[in-house]
């Protein structure tokens, strides 16, 4: 996306683009600067450390970090910026997400991880969070973001059911 990253979309590894690729169409779909990368917290800790600590710096807004399984990376990221992150549970093999869900929301006092609905929904739920936070000072997003949820509204209300 051009323009400087406003929006970080993170994971513990390439097998969670499945998920976390739902939350950069939105971003996308909506013109939001952002970047997208794999930023391991077992595997590259000391990249971490330096990617979460420089992103305020870096112009960033929130972070949205997926993981699966012990799902550290949400809280590692939370622990080391003042920058909002917004977690997603990827869903694992083991216990299908809900290992995921619990690491990512069961995080200490003082540290907090906005934590969303485990797997897609959840990243695009996510997505549209950090829309939403953007929107806050910046009038025409808020007016695209409007525009999105009456279209939301329209085609529920335009739903036939079956005879």
């Amino acid at each position: 996306m051009s323009g400087n990253p406003r929006v970080a979309v993170i994971m513990g590894s390439r097998s969670d683009w499945k998920v976390m690729r739902h939350a950069v169409k939105v971003l996308k779909d909506f013109g939001i600067p952002h970047e997208a990368r794999v930023v391991s917290a077992h595997r590259t800790p000391d990249l971490l450390y330096k990617y979460a600590e420089t992103a305020a710096d870096r112009g960033l807004r929130c972070i949205i970090a997926g993981a699966g399984g012990a799902a550290h990376l949400p809280g590692m990221v939370a622990a080391k910026t003042v920058v909002p992150v917004l977690g997603v549970p990827v869903t694992s093999r083991a216990l299908k997400g809900l290992d995921s869900l619990l690491s990512i929301a069961q995080m200490p006092r003082g540290i907090p991880v906005a934590t969303f609905a485990i797997g897609e929904a959840g990243a695009a739920n996510a997505g549209l969070f950090a829309v939403a936070m953007l929107a806050n000072g910046d009038p025409k997003l808020a007016r695209r973001l409007a525009a999105f949820r009456r279209r939301q509204t329209a085609m529920v209300r335009a739903m036939k059911l079956p005879k």
